[in-house]
């Protein structure tokens, strides 16, 4: 599936009206797509973690039952992750939504093609792992329609895909250490900084 749809207008469209929905960003592009739509102190960005903000997200979503959590992160990052979707699965947190910003390229190091550029579905593999429902979105309208579905109650994760047009945008970058974005993602939770 290909796809003309502008990262950051899809990942604007998936923050608009967010209310109290707490972000876990993946490394690289999906920091600076997230924080070009707004910083918020509810932004918990990753520096450093590849592979890992899906499962980030989990221990967030387990640790906070009654917050919905959003990770947004790219197809290179969740690919290094694969193993953390099936743990996922089985969890089966009922408030955690995973976007994939997925443009076929590996954007950090030089827009390679990347694995779902050579046809990898990473949609097929959430399915596979047992997540509750699986989207693969190449149209604003879509994704508008999947924000207003963030806020509803969930019978497991959900995993969409926002097949994006492969582009390598001017860099947005969020707050940089990692103690401010810890303290301040802490104090949005209602919780004592150090």
């Amino acid at each position: 599936m290909t796809s003309e749809m502008n990262r950051r207008e899809a990942v604007k469209a998936l923050l608009d009206y967010r209310d109290k929905l707490l972000v876990v960003t993946g490394l690289g592009s999906s920091s600076y797509d997230v924080h070009a739509c707004g910083d918020a102190e509810s932004n918990f960005y990753l520096w450093g973690a590849m592979g890992s903000a899906a499962l980030v997200g989990l221990g967030l979503a387990q640790a906070q039952p009654k917050r919905r959590v959003l990770v947004i992160t790219g197809d290179g990052e969740q690919l290094m992750g694969l193993g953390g979707l099936a743990t996922i699965g089985a969890a089966a947190p009922k408030n955690l939504s995973i976007a994939v910003i997925d443009n076929g390229h590996f954007g950090e190091t030089g827009m390679q093609l990347s694995h779902t550029g050579k046809g990898l579905s990473l949609a097929k593999v959430a399915a596979a792992c047992g997540f509750a429902e699986v989207e693969e979105l190449c149209d604003i309208k879509s994704v508008r329609r999947i924000r207003k579905r963030l806020q509803e109650t969930m019978v497991g994760p959900r995993f969409i895909v926002l097949k994006v047009k492969p582009e390598n945008l001017p860099r947005s970058l969020p707050p940089r250490d990692a103690v401010h974005v810890k303290n301040r993602f802490r104090a949005a939770l209602g919780f004592p900084t150090i």
